[in-house]
């Protein structure tokens, strides 16, 4: 099946019908770089501010297992053990699918980055993080679509996709850019759906009155925390799934962007990282989604095949998570998180971090891994040597972002 074909079937089978006239799917990329045309950035963004302190645990800072007596991960070697990555820091074990793409080379972390606003609100941080413009409600489109903008040459209806129903902030602005609703499982977490367990637990205190209303009281109080938690979850989300799907949905945009060099944009996000409670450490909730979500990485970068090499993921949340655990076994909003990195021109195999350490004095309000990167010098670095934007562009990228205090070199030229 020719390009055209292959794409319009994908299409029309996710119920996305986009024009597919003589001129629609032109991309003009005269005066740019040779390469220019070729390279893409992959978005995926984690609603719900995943806990970058045991995605990347910094095991050699003594304050971190002190501060997280049940949640914590343990040394490489351990049964609860991190994977080591550099004798420092340590890779949550439900990751080990990404250990090839750092031996290779192609996996890096940013740890203590972020954005500079302090809000701990889901819905102002994550607006943050699309438009690119921290503290600054009244801006009118996303980064990306900037980018878009900014990019040598006219952009066809593709160039630029999100995955998901409806269009992403981060994808908003006068850029074209278009939707693409892929089949995905993992949309509703079913963790408190056990009704036969529930059933049998009735049938067995139903003729005990005193030991039935002990029951019956913990199982509604039970409920009452459940339905709170879960409607935070939910409102934390934003709409986006929960990663059970995300490796198939990850295989089907390898397949669209390999078969279609127009497509040089997208962005898909995922939901259920808002552990307030019953987080767990190396096995437990935050597990549970890690594990889809390293077999999605791994799947999208094998997917994307020679293609992987002019390509650069980034995966974000909005912010991180309280360096204590809370009375629940889980952690609160915190600031500081880890940016990742994959693509064939990552300077991976490192995690680049002026790391400002965890000892109560150098916490951020005396709680949070402190943000030492912004955010939005990641990206830049990004932008200037990925994808070749000039000053001008950057500054139009990410009006006022302050220059880096410490710069990485995060990619190869």
């Amino acid at each position: 099946m020719k390009r055209r074909g292959f794409l319009g079937a994908a299409l029309a089978a996710s119920g996305f019908l986009i024009p597919l006239g003589r001129d629609a799917w032109a991309v003009s990329h005269a005066g740019a770089p040779a390469d220019a045309a070729r390279r893409r950035l992959i978005v995926v963004m984690l609603r719900g501010a995943i806990d970058g302190l045991n995605v990347v645990a910094p095991y050699g800072d003594a304050e971190y297992a002190r501060l997280r007596p049940t949640i914590g991960l343990d040394r490489p070697g351990g049964d609860n053990g991190v994977i080591d990555l550099d004798g420092y820091f340590g890779l949550h074990p439900a990751l080990a699918d990404l250990q090839p793409l750092w031996s290779e080379g192609k996996l890096a972390f940013v740890h203590a980055c972020g954005s500079p606003d302090p809000t701990r609100s889901h819905f102002d941080a994550q607006d943050y993080l699309e438009t690119g413009t921290p503290g600054r409600r009244s801006t009118p489109d996303g980064w990306l679509n900037r980018l878009v903008a900014s990019l040598p040459g006219s952009s066809g209806p593709t160039r630029a996709i999100g995955i998901g129903p409806v269009m992403p902030r981060i994808l908003s602005g006068s850029a074209p850019a278009s939707t693409l609703a892929l089949a995905t499982g993992g949309r509703r977490d079913d963790r408190n759906a056990r009704p036969a367990l529930s059933s049998a637990f009735d049938q067995l205190y139903a003729d005990d009155s005193r030991m039935s209303r002990a029951y019956r009281d913990a199982k509604q109080a039970r409920q009452e925390v459940s339905a709170a938690l879960d409607a935070e979850m939910q409102m934390a989300n934003g709409g986006a799934p929960l990663p059970n799907g995300f490796p198939g949905d990850a295989a089907r945009l390898a397949a669209l962007m390999r078969n279609d060099p127009n497509m040089q944009i997208a962005f898909i996000a995922l939901g259920g990282w808002d552990t307030h409670a019953n987080q767990g450490a190396a096995r437990g909730q935050l597990a549970n989604r890690l594990a889809p979500l390293g077999r999605g990485l791994l799947a999208l970068a094998r997917g994307l095949g020679s293609s992987f090499d002019d390509t650069v993921i980034v995966v974000m949340s909005e912010f991180g998570r309280t360096a204590r655990e809370n009375g629940n076994g889980g952690t609160d909003h915190g600031h500081g998180n880890a940016m990742w990195l994959l693509g064939g021109r990552v300077n991976g195999g490192k995690v680049h971090a002026d790391w400002p350490g965890l000892e109560g004095g150098r916490l951020h309000e005396g709680r949070d891994l402190v943000v030492s990167t912004d955010f939005r010098a990641v990206l830049s670095q990004v932008a200037r040597q990925h994808l070749r934007l000039d000053d001008a562009a950057l500054e139009r990228l990410f009006p006022g972002a302050p220059a880096p205090g410490r710069a990485f070199r995060l990619l190869h030229a």
